[in-house]
């Protein structure tokens, strides 16, 4: 008996293996600094949380509301309930498996037959066992890639989070930028009222001519037709901005100016190797190859047999007390089963787990590398865009100073209202350009943000959203 059992023991110590390769996360081509940094340091932005970045605050409260609210956040936070039932599922093949089955029948046996002619009943009940030993560690393997998936669930639900506090704070920016342009509309069209008017008196009194009038009108009406489709614009942004924090359209609370939005002269990035575990979408591209990993072990496992116990315990009786006396059955029976012949399929099945590998590893360096362009692009944009910003605004005060003069010439008859025209029709674009340029910077601020997995440290959803609402 002892002997008859060293086979059987002999397979279960080698249950402690597990075939295929152990991951080892591929090895990434990692600069000392990002380009356009300098110096290099550990501090970064994405270490402070959204609310400390971000100083508006009805812009904090919008998107508290679509942290809460918003249909990609809450489709994440399913999905990831959903990988973590689906890894439960593939822990439960570490257990047994228990069928009960229970059956009564009552009949007749025909007359002809030998002892018939009596009617009765029978009573089966039964319970089956079935348990699959992890010899090659198939089912670690399948446990390793399912719960690989769950945790690259989760990092996906991180980056919805971190997508939904970008797009909110995007497309309230560019509604404050439309506010904006609006304002400069209005002062423009108001400015060129006065100077309507004024055309309109002196054409009375006889000192103005018709053409300076009907200049004068022109200007009037095409500073005034930027009006309704910038209010236009605006109405389309705040629906915009409804749809992101989940709820109808409707008006959306205004903050500070844009000019007025905070911007650090000079932001920390950190460190290139430290992105590898900020960034959600890499670290959800990682726990990717770490399934990709898994599966070739799986298949790896097919190549060798399985050993199964199965084990029955039951009774059959004609009454329900006679079920548990003498006479029970039972029955355990280990199986050990090879894998069938399928000509070369095992193998090829294998070639394309490991094909699968390398192009999930091939994706993971690719996402990596755009990382890595994301962050410098964006720092670059930053750092110039602040240098626009500064020459625009010397740009605009100089047409302000030139409207002004030009004005005071044209009242003392120095020149005539061409000069008085030009100067305004050059100060209205160099505005809108100047609440532009303040735009891309701070649409700047926040990709360089996102690009650097901002908030990264706050791994539990709940503190995503400050308690304070601050």
């Amino acid at each position: 008996m002892r002997r008859s059992m060293l086979p059987l023991l002999a397979l279960l110590l080698a249950a402690g293996c597990a075939l295929g390769p152990n991951y080892k996360r591929p090895p990434v081509t990692i600069t000392d600094g990002f380009r356009g940094q300098s110096p290099a340091e550990a501090a970064s932005l994405a270490d402070q949380p959204w609310w400390e970045v971000l100083g508006d605050e009805p812009l904090k409260a919008l998107i508290t509301q679509a942290l809460e609210r918003n249909y990609d956040v809450r489709t994440a936070v399913w999905r990831v309930e959903e990988y973590r039932a689906r890894a439960g599922i593939e822990r439960s093949d570490w257990m047994p498996q228990i069928t009960p089955t229970a059956m009564w029948e009552r009949g007749r046996i025909s007359s002809f037959s030998p002892g018939g002619g009596s009617t009765g009943s029978i009573i089966d009940i039964h319970a089956t066992l079935s348990w699959e030993l992890d010899l090659w560690g198939r089912i670690r393997r399948m446990n390793e890639a399912t719960r690989a998936q769950y945790l690259g669930a989760q990092e996906q639900r991180r980056g919805v989070y971190l997508s939904t506090v970008a797009q909110v704070a995007q497309a309230y920016f560019e509604l404050r930028e439309l506010d904006a342009r609006l304002e400069i509309a209005k002062a423009t069209t108001a400015a060129f009222q006065e100077t309507a008017d004024l055309f309109n008196r002196r054409l009375a009194g006889g000192t103005a001519s018709a053409l300076e009038t009907a200049r004068a009108e022109a200007a009037l009406a095409t500073a005034s037709s930027y009006i309704p489709n910038l209010e236009r614009q605006i109405q389309a942004q705040e629906n915009l901005l409804s749809f992101l924090v989940g709820r109808n359209p409707g008006p959306i609370p205004r903050g500070m100016q844009l000019g007025a939005q905070p911007l650090p002269p000079r932001i920390p990035v950190g460190l290139p190797s430290s992105l590898l575990e900020r960034r959600p979408d890499l670290r959800a591209a990682e726990q990717d190859l770490v399934a990709a990993n898994a599966a070739v072990g799986v298949t790896m496992a097919g190549y060798f047999p399985t050993l199964s116990l199965t084990g029955l315990l039951g009774g059959v009786a004609p009454h329900m007390a006679d079920l548990f006396g003498p006479g029970k059955e039972w029955l355990i029976a280990p199986t050990l089963s090879g894998p069938s012949l399928q000509g070369l399929r095992l193998k090829y099945q294998k070639e394309v787990r490991i094909a699968q590998w390398e192009q999930t590893k091939a994706r993971y360096e690719a996402v990596v590398t755009s990382a890595f362009g994301e962050v410098s692009t964006a720092l670059s944009a930053y750092e110039k865009l602040m240098e626009v910003e500064q020459r625009q605004a010397r740009a605009v005060a100089a047409y302000k100073e030139a409207v002004r003069l030009a004005t005071l010439r044209y009242v003392a008859g120095l020149s005539s209202y061409i000069e008085v025209l030009d100067a305004q029709q050059q100060l209205f674009p160099a505005q809108n350009t100047l609440s532009q340029v303040r735009l891309s910077r701070l649409l700047t601020l926040v990709q360089l943000y996102k690009a650097l997995g901002g908030g990264w440290k706050l791994e539990d959803p709940r503190r995503i959203v400050p308690k304070d609402g601050k």
